[in-house]
């Protein structure tokens, strides 16, 4: 129209802008509709991932309050036994138990202990039953050294170790057997002998469906049961440390 450089004005011309103007509108207002689409994509899938995130940590800090007064119940109870037929055995008890707990607070508010820490607090579990039950209870640890910074859930080996306890009689003719090891593909296996009881009382269902639990809200791997004619077994993967699945729990 002001005829700039001499330029003359066609019909044509306008033709043709309007429809390569309505063009770059189109592919731009389209990729403006994409990547809206896709940010608002990434913002749903976050959002979901926080709340199964925030689920699951519920569900596992419901797990962990669990075992809290289960392993207190019957505690109590092996104290109770303790008081009325040997009290200097009780004391020794009490003392242990003590302890014992003293690291229950400190871990089982983490979730996770390395399976060094585990060890050192089944050892000292090991003794309250030793108090308990004498020569009517063995236990044997083999753990590579190499697996004592990985992880597993806390209280794990002290659960499995009480429902040896529970599960069979223990007496001085016929001790129950228990052992501790790891494997080549980084797992622990607790094993023991089988004599049950003939009358057992009603599970709560907190020992080895806990661990079970713990396990599949921390997507790491299966937890294996096997019950043989004279051993059960129970294995557990070892966790890496500084896992992406632990830490967001």
């Amino acid at each position: 129209y002001f005829k700039i450089m001499d330029y003359q004005i066609h019909s044509g011309d306008l033709k043709s802008g309007y429809l390569a103007g309505l063009t770059v509108n189109i592919i731009f207002e389209s990729l403006w509709e994409v990547i809206y689409i896709i940010d608002k994509y990434k913002e749903v899938t976050a959002e979901k991932e926080t709340i199964e995130q925030l689920s699951l940590q519920q569900e596992f800090n419901q797990l962990k309050r669990k075992v809290n007064p289960h392993f207190l119940f019957n505690c109590f109870n092996t104290l109770s036994s303790l008081i009325s037929d040997d009290k200097v055995q009780a004391e020794k008890f009490l003392d242990e138990l003590s302890k014992v707990y003293r690291y229950l607070l400190r871990n089982n508010e983490s979730g996770m202990s390395t399976l060094e820490q585990e060890i050192q607090f089944i050892k000292s579990y090991f003794k309250l039953l030793k108090t308990r039950y004498g020569r009517g209870i063995e236990l044997s640890i083999n753990v590579h050294p190499g697996y004592m910074e990985l992880q597993i859930p806390s209280l794990s080996l002290q659960l499995l170790l009480e429902n040896a306890v529970k599960h069979n009689v223990v007496s001085k003719s016929n001790p129950v057997h228990v052992s501790i090891q790891t494997t080549d593909d980084a797992r622990i296996v607790v094993e023991n002998n089988l004599n049950k009881k003939m009358n057992t009382l009603e599970s709560t269902g907190i020992g080895l469906s806990n661990i079970k639990e713990k396990y599949r809200l921390l997507k790491q791997g299966e937890v294996s049961i096997e019950e043989l004619a004279n051993t059960f077994k129970v294995t557990i993967p070892l966790i890496q440390t500084k896992s992406e699945n632990i830490s967001s729990i």
